[in-house]
């Protein structure tokens, strides 16, 4: 299997802010060139797209390719599991919604800290096996957003449950103390397990550099992408089976082609580059949300936090918008969301986010920034 992964969690859209209206003619000729490629793996969950990408999902590669074309993942939402009852509805209801009769691999989903709680409740793990052991899930393991501490205790007690792990790694999170991936991986190859990541990119963020990193970045060969980097960083690593890539257009998915399908490994001196451009892109960021949009649905006041983020990183980027110019996309967008100072700081976005970002904290800078 070739080392890239289709996410289909930040698929085009048409209409930018509605994450539910996603572009299926421009899907379907993404995946075409996907597999025509020779790639495979295709990543979704129950949450991706206001809970509507399995569906896609469905109908524009279940319904368009013979089983044994493609390799498909979803995700049991641990996060929404309030009975062990909830194991079988949600996993019956994401095979119909897929189209499938089994998931080539089958995670449960986030296992921070209070998903860990609820799947050690609820059983998730016993039921998970029980699916594998009829032949409905082929390849079992989790995703993880949390600390290498928390990750240990999961895999001292599942590790004989689970064959992979899937963990967030780029090479500004590599000694990131709050996202701990350096940490976290070797912690799964200590166990001897497979390795899929997520958020090479950061959402977006290692793709669009500030122009000091930019610069280095070109110097050293101008014929690479900015993105490309942190995709091979990635799939530099030891035991790493997969690196996902949330691809949004087929410009994203060409360039993702041209350098995984004949995939080179980064040389030492790549690695170190990488690294020593860590502090200069953190001096130069605000704030490192990854528009996951797993924060919104927690909401009570309908915020969209993740836009209001991406425009308070805009107005203090290398960009040049300052928050004045960038105040009537802020009243645009409020027209139908909640303003940033109508947080009522109950904190359920903050639990849910795989940043661990104080959330709370930065809304209130947005709010100073265009609502003044």
């Amino acid at each position: 299997m070739k080392k890239l992964g289709f996410g289909m969690m930040r698929l085009p859209l048409l209409q930018s802010e509605d994450v539910s209206s996603v572009n299926e003619e421009e899907v379907n000729k993404m995946v075409d060139t996907f597999i025509a490629n020779g790639f495979t793996y295709f990543d979704t969950a129950y949450m991706y797209h206001a809970k509507e990408s399995e569906k896609i999902v469905n109908r524009c590669l279940v319904k368009r390719y013979p089983r044994d074309v493609y390799t498909l993942a979803t995700k049991l939402p641990t996060m929404f599991l309030t009975s062990e009852n909830d194991n079988l509805k949600f996993f019956n209801e994401q095979l119909e919604k897929c189209g499938v009769s089994y998931f080539d691999y089958y995670l449960l989903h986030n296992l921070n800290v209070d998903n860990y709680s609820k799947a050690e409740k609820y059983n998730s793990f016993a039921f998970c096996k029980q699916m594998k052991a009829e032949g409905k899930i082929k390849h079992l393991g989790f995703s993880f957003h949390g600390l290498s501490k928390d990750l240990n205790k999961i895999l001292e007690k599942h590790a004989d449950d689970v064959e992979f792990v899937q963990l967030q790694i780029n090479y500004i999170d590599w000694n990131n103390p709050n996202v701990e991936s350096r940490l976290c991986y070797e912690t799964v190859k200590k166990y001897g397990k497979k390795i899929i990541v997520m958020e090479p990119i950061k959402g977006g963020a290692l793709a669009n550099l500030p122009e000091k990193a930019s610069k280095i970045l070109r110097e050293y060969d101008d014929t690479k992408s900015i993105a490309s980097y942190a995709i091979r960083f990635a799939a530099s690593l030891d035991d790493v089976m997969v690196v996902l890539s949330g691809m949004s257009n087929m410009a994203q998915l060409e360039d993702n082609i041209s350098y995984m399908k004949d995939f080179v490994p980064l040389d030492n001196k790549e690695f170190n580059m990488l690294l020593s451009l860590v502090d200069i892109i953190n001096e130069a960021n605000s704030i490192a949300c990854t528009s996951c949009n797993y924060c919104i649905d927690k909401c009570p006041k309908h915020i969209c936090i993740p836009e209001y983020f991406k425009l308070y990183n805009n107005g203090r980027s290398h960009l040049g918008k300052s928050f004045n110019n960038l105040k009537p996309e802020y009243e645009k967008l409020s027209l139908n969301h909640g303003l940033a100072s109508s947080c009522i700081k109950c904190k359920q976005c903050e639990r849910m986010c795989p940043q661990h970002l104080e959330i709370t904290k930065y809304l209130e800078e947005v709010a100073k920034a265009f609502e003044n």
